[in-house]
C-alpha cells in the first residue's frame, strides 16, 4: 500500500520439529552470516526521511521455525473533529491465546494485521474522522490488492495468524488487534489503544504496500518524534528503531527480498509523523509494508502460502531478537 490505512490476515502454520539444539545453533551461525551479506548486497544503509542513516540488525538468537487503495498515511486528512467511538456492537475482544513456556515467557506482543475483510462493506463507518494526536484522519481504509484481486486484508491476517503461532512456540503472549472477527475495523486510534493496554512489549503492524509497477521490495515504518496534542512518541522512538532495524534483518534473510527500491534509500527503513497507529502508541511499535501488491513480481510473492510463512518467520526472529536483547 502506498501507506494508507492498517490491517492484514493469515492462515495457521504447521508446528515445525525441533531439531537437536547442537543442529540447531550449526545451521544458524552461517545462515546469519549469509543473511547479512545478502543484505549488504541489496541495500546499503542510508537516510530514513527525518532520522539520519541506521544499519538494520539481524538476529543471531534461535527461533523455532477490494479496490487499490486511495488515500495515504493511515486515513487521509480530516475535514472536521468528531471523536472516534466504537459502538458497543461493535467491539469485540482481540484475539489471544496462551503461552507456551519458552525463552519469551512473560513477554507480550501484540500483532496488529492492517485493514479488515469487512471495511470494503462499511464506508459510512471507516470514512469517519479520528484523532490521531496532531490531526484528524479516517477512521480507516480498505487497503489494497493486487491486480487480480488478493486483498491486503487477507494478506494481513494471514501473515498475522503465521506470526502468531511462531511467537506462542517460544512462549509469548500474543494479541491480535482484530481476527477477521468484526463487521469493520477497528479505526486506527483504537489499534493504537489495544497494544497501549495490554503494555506490549512489540507491536507490530503488518501491511502491504499499493504502490506502481516496478516499485519493489519491503520496507518498516519507524515512528518519528511527535509531541503534539495526544501524541507523544518521544519514549518509544529509540526502542522501536531497534525493533526495526531487527525485523528488516531478519525479513531480509528469511525472504530473500531486498529492501523497497522506492522509499527509505535501501535501508528498508522509513521514518514517519502522520499515522495514528504510531503517534498515538505508548509502547515500542513498527509497521511492515511487505511488498507491492501492484507490481506483478511482487504479487507472485505475496500470493504464495510458502513466502508468506517465510515473511511471518523474518518478521518473527526480529521480534524475538528485540525482545531478547
Amino acid at each position: 500500500m502506498s501507506y494508507v490505512g492498517p490491517d492484514f490476515d493469515p492462515p495457521r502454520p504447521r508446528r515445525p520439529r525441533r531439531g537437536p539444539v547442537t543442529v540447531a545453533v550449526a545451521a544458524l551461525v552461517p545462515g546469519a552470516l549469509l543473511g547479512w551479506l545478502v543484505y549488504e548486497a541489496v541495500g546499503s544503509p542510508g537516510g530514513d526521511r527525518g532520522s539520519g542513516g541506521a544499519s538494520v540488525r539481524a538476529s543471531s538468537a534461535p527461533v523455532s521455525s477490494a479496490p487499490p487503495r486511495t488515500s495515504p498515511g493511515d486515513g487521509a486528512d480530516a475535514k472536521g473533529p468528531s471523536p472516534s467511538r466504537t459502538p458497543a456492537a461493535t467491539r469485540t475482544p482481540f484475539s489471544s491465546a496462551p503461552a507456551a513456556t519458552g525463552p519469551l515467557k512473560g513477554k507480550v506482543v501484540v500483532i496488529d494485521p492492517g485493514h479488515n475483510p469487512a471495511n470494503v462493506r462499511h464506508a459510512t463507518e471507516i470514512n469517519r474522522k479520528v484523532n490521531i494526536g496532531t490531526h484528524w484522519k479516517e477512521c480507516d481504509t480498505t487497503g489494497t490488492s493486487t491486480n487480480a484481486g488478493y486483498t491486503e486484508a487477507e494478506f494481513t491476517l494471514d501473515v498475522a495468524h503465521r506470526l502468531r503461532a511462531l511467537l506462542q512456540q517460544q512462549g509469548a503472549t500474543v494479541e491480535l488487534t482484530q481476527d477477521g472477527d468484526r463487521p469493520w475495523g477497528p479505526c486506527v486510534d483504537e489499534r493504537a489503544r489495544i497494544g497501549n493496554r495490554a503494555k506490549a512489549d512489540a507491536v507490530v503492524s503488518i501491511h502491504a504496500d499499493g504502490s506502481g509497477a516496478g516499485n519493489r521490495g519491503f520496507h518498516v515504518i519507524l515512528p518519528g518524534s511527535v509531541h503534539a496534542g495526544a501524541a507523544d512518541t518521544r519514549p518509544i522512538v529509540g526502542p522501536s528503531r531497534d525493533l526495526g532495524e531487527r525485523i528488516a534483518g531478519n525479513f531480509v534473510r528469511a525472504t530473500g527480498s531486498a529492501p523497497s527500491n522506492y522509499v527509505g534509500d535501501g535501508t528498508g527503513l522509513v521514518t514517519r509523523t502522520d499515522l495514528g497507529g504510531l503517534n498515538l502508541s505508548t509502547v515500542p511499535k513498527v509497521f511492515i509494508e511487505c511488498g507491492n501488491m501492484r507490481d506483478s513480481k511482487d504479487a507472485a510473492l505475496l500470493t504464495s502460502g510458502a513466502w508468506r510463512q517465510k515473511a511471518a518467520q523474518g518478521i518473527s526472529e526480529g521480534i524475538v531478537s528485540f525482545l531478547r536483547g
